[in-house]
């Protein structure tokens, strides 16, 4: 490390060592460190004071969310003018993403329950904001179907962008044109039958769409705007050539030329370059050789700019050598702790980074490449001290079957790691999903009340691969419910865990997995909890069946149920509540339109119907999840009960 950029290793660490003493001194954390009293859970359910900064490409704004008063706000302000400007997130609306759309524009998408075929579901539509005037465009059309926010590009200026939107719920997307500031719509790609996703090159030209058969999908390109459709590709769902093997297509304005990722050499996703006139994959660019690569940016000019994957912790990879040497020297200077970048001006200039670990919320930093500095924004929750918390590991077991399984081990801090009670906290999704090492305010809670807290990312977890991913298809309930017993029994045999003092506790699919664990293995388990988890299969599909097209479904019926033949009764507690000899604690936003609240309310009365010992929680305004701090300070309060009851620490 030499010149400047040694200079700017020099500053980042001076900038870091000043702002973590800064609001809170050595002496405050001596003090904490030895205090062995846990943190109330309003604490670790309290709101971040900022979540997800997005810096404006011109790097002089910061854009973010907060949560006051019981309401939400999209706010910006300047880096050097504390003055704040909040927009209201509307009332019975939940926010799904925002963005800079050029220096002057931001972009909202919201969602709410709509009424839906008999049912209900999630509708989305995209706000655009002018932050000179503070007026609010809502873009779409009245009768439009339930995506709204499907952007597939934005113009550099802030001024327009492509949008990929139905119409009617009857009818293919087709992609129109919006002006942000008046809101008005122009098609500019027809819809194509069973064409569902489609994508622009960096000049802002629809190139390429993707069809959905009933066996296969197809990839349709054109050479220029006004050019023929041709259909280059197809592979069947389950193809595991290297056509099958495809994702995240980036076609260059003005060219046959693209990039990919691509897994034709190891199973595992890398960046390749694509010749969309011939159809082939060429050299591949950047891979690895355990983990997939998760996306990529481009540079204006059409090169590659940097590539980003997760090992154990989401990382960035760039491709100009100065941009790496200066990624290298804040991660030299952090040391233990992971900087993880977040946004970055359209030049690169002007990064953010959330310096954060395992057992340490952290905070966010903004570096200023002209002067080699990094200077503190703000702590996420400045009442949580990182010596009062755990450290999470990453780890790795074998399935019973031989598949490699990794995932993370959190061991309460001061207690010696040996016949330790655990949780067992599998991940939502499941497919395509996975844990990474990093702060979780539900792990941290568990492990400070006494729990050893393993996250396995069982097959059907992405990242790993596509072998990974494929070998969970068809095995909910059966082989994915064995990489958790089979991590259990690893922990078990290297002495750290006590076998007789273990609960499953869990989330969406997690929660599903936790009531089936002591449905299933009740000489494993002592209890389990659940929240807004499935419970009955067949009705989560037949639900489903609302939203998807017949090929989607079909598709998804595959993934969870294997074999048409399978009955999913047989892995559904709801139809097995009889089996059910342990205690459960089951949770549920009212207001849940991922798995909605009747597959909770329907295993309760079961429960209840059966004399099962069962707790059941509620939750109004809520949804897939807790936004309230204090419902979600309720729930840790009632898991924490009940698991002092059925599985003390």
């Amino acid at each position: 490390m030499t010149g400047r950029l040694a200079r700017a290793g020099l500053a980042i660490a001076a900038g870091l060592m000043a702002s973590a003493g800064g609001a809170q001194d050595g002496t405050v954390i001596a003090s904490a460190e030895t205090s062995q009293v846990p943190y109330d859970a309003a604490v670790f359910a309290r709101s971040p004071l900022l979540q997800s900064p997005k810096l404006s490409p011109d790097g002089q704004r910061l854009l973010f969310s907060t949560r006051r008063d019981g309401k939400l706000f999209i706010v910006f302000r300047s880096l050097t003018d504390p003055e704040l400007k909040p927009v209201l997130v509307p009332e019975k609306m939940d926010l799904n993403w925002y963005r800079w759309a050029g220096n002057n524009r931001i972009l909202i998408s919201v969602s709410q329950t709509v009424p839906w075929f008999g049912d209900e579901a999630r509708k989305s539509v995209l706000m655009a904001v002018d932050t000179a005037t503070m007026k609010i465009n809502f873009i779409g059309h009245a009768t439009q179907g339930l995506e709204g926010d499907d952007l597939l590009y934005v113009d550099p200026s802030g001024d327009w962008a492509l949008l990929s939107l139905q119409e009617t719920a009857y009818d293919y997307p087709a992609v129109f044109k919006v002006r942000f500031d008046t809101g008005r719509l122009s098609q500019v790609q027809v819809p194509i039958d069973n064409i569902w996703e489609w994508y622009a090159d960096n000049s802002g030209v629809v190139r390429i769409g993707i069809s959905y058969g009933s066996q296969k999908w197809t990839l349709h390109y054109r050479e220029v705007e006004k050019g023929k459709w041709k259909k280059l590709v197809s592979a069947n769902y389950d193809d595991e050539s290297s056509a099958g093997l495809i994702e995240a297509l980036r076609v260059i304005s003005g060219t046959d030329k693209g990039y990919v990722l691509a897994a034709p050499r190891n199973g595992k996703y890398a960046l390749h370059k694509y010749d969309f006139a011939t159809q082939t994959i060429g050299d591949r660019v950047f891979g690895l050789d355990q983990y997939d690569i998760d996306d990529f940016d481009l540079n204006a000019d059409g090169t590659p700019a940097a590539v980003y994957y997760t090992d154990d912790r989401p990382r960035v990879r760039w491709f100009d050598p100065a941009q790496q040497a200066l990624q290298d020297d804040v991660e030299k200077a952090l040391g233990s702790k992971h900087g993880t970048l977040v946004s970055s001006s359209r030049d690169g200039r002007i990064k953010l980074y959330h310096v954060g670990a395992s057992n340490d919320p952290g905070s966010y930093y903004a570096f200023q490449e002209a002067t080699g500095s990094m200077s503190l924004l703000f702590r996420i929750n400045g009442d949580l001290q990182p010596g009062r918390l755990s450290p999470s590991s990453y780890v790795n077991y074998k399935s019973r079957d031989g598949l490699s399984i990794y995932g993370n081990l959190t061991l309460p801090r001061g207690v010696a790691p040996r016949g330790l009670p655990l949780i067992i906290l599998p991940h939502g999704g499941p497919y395509g999903i996975r844990d990474v090492l990093g702060y979780d305010p539900e792990v941290q809670f568990l492990a400070s009340r006494g729990y050893a807290v393993f996250q396995p990312n069982y097959r059907g977890s992405g990242g790993y691969g596509d072998a990974h991913v494929k070998a969970g298809e068809g095995a909910i309930g059966r082989q994915m419910q064995d990489d958790l017993d089979d991590g259990m029994d690893w922990l078990v045999r290297e002495g750290i865990v006590d076998a007789g003092r273990v609960c499953v506790v869990g989330s969406s699919y997690g929660g599903y997995a936790a009531l089936w664990a002591v449905t299933r293995n009740p000489e494993r388990y002592r209890c389990a909890a659940s929240f807004a988890g499935v419970t009955d299969w067949k009705l989560m599909l037949k639900y489903d069946a609302k939203f998807l097209s017949r090929t989607g479904l079909r598709r998804f019926r595959n993934k969870v149920q294997g074999d048409e033949s399978f009955d999913l009764d047989t892995v559904s507690p709801f139809a097995q509540v009889q089996r059910l000899t342990r205690p459960v604690l089951v949770a549920q936003g009212e207001d849940d339109t991922v798995v909605p609240a009747k597959q909770a309310k329907a295993y309760v009365a079961a429960l209840k119907a059966h004399g099962k010992a069962h707790e059941y929680a509620s939750y109004r305004d809520e949804g897939h999840g807790l936004d309230d701090p204090a419902n979600l300070t309720d729930w840790l309060r009632r898991l924490e009960a009940f698991l002092a009851e059925h599985n003390p620490a």
